[in-house]
């Protein structure tokens, strides 16, 4: 119990600071909830945000408060590891949805669910603060980018699923289920993001048509007559 209460506390801090820090971010509350998941039996925590008396929704999930109030800090860190922010908020919505709450059955933590021990490897101290997370789970990222490609992001992608040894190992994405659902869940929201962020091809000009010129004379009686010109 004790860790539990500790574990919301630091959720609930890093998600205000990332809260309080968004220039039009509204008033509101954020409450750690915990409730058995109807599928597993497991209990998830959940944290929601309590919207102020004249908002229509009394409370709704974080996950859509974090997202806006990260923004910012997604774009600097990408700036500063050279990694596409689409990219990484395509890992964050798959790994998390935003909760930096969230524990996974293996025990990976926060934003961009970083295990114990690669949190360690990337000196992250507490999984749960969400700009410490997600520093450390975007320089993991350029990380494996970095070795193994940068243009085709799926290898990266299955080594932050399944770890850098298992696609080393297979020679790919190694054969497992769940990396492969997960390469493609991110890899779908990646290119999802990349279409929406491009703007909207303009239609061609389409040429005006070309009209015959105009001829004009006066006949006998001195009255204008005007008329096209036949085409030669």
């Amino acid at each position: 119990m004790r860790f539990c209460f500790r574990l919301g506390c630091a959720g609930l801090v890093a998600a205000v600071s990332l809260i309080a820090a968004a220039p039009d971010a509204p008033a509101a509350k954020l409450a750690s909830v915990v409730r058995a998941d109807r599928r597993t039996g497991r209990l998830v925590r959940t944290v929601v945000v309590a919207r102020p008396a004249a908002s229509k929704k009394a409370a709704e999930p974080v996950a859509r408060v974090v997202s806006a109030a990260v923004a910012g800090y997604v774009e600097k860190t990408a700036e500063r590891y050279q990694v596409d922010p689409l990219l990484v908020h395509s890992v964050i919505e798959v790994e998390s949805n935003y909760n930096p709450l969230a524990v996974s059955p293996k025990g990976a933590r926060g934003l961009m669910q970083l295990m114990p021990g690669t949190a360690r490897r990337l000196a992250v101290r507490d999984s749960f603060d969400a700009i410490e997370n997600l520093d450390g789970g975007v320089r993991y990222l350029k990380y494996l980018l970095t070795v193994f490609g940068e243009e085709d992001p799926r290898l990266a992608l299955a080594a932050y699923n399944a770890g850098e040894g298992a696609v080393m190992r297979h020679g790919g994405v190694p054969p497992y289920p769940e990396t492969a659902r997960y390469v493609e869940r991110v890899g779908k929201k990646y290119s999802e993001a990349k279409r929406a962020a491009q703007p909207e091809a303009r239609p061609k000009e389409q040429p005006l048509p070309e009209h015959p010129p105009m001829e004009q004379y006066l006949d006998a009686e001195g009255r204008l007559h005007v008329r096209t010109r036949s085409a030669p």
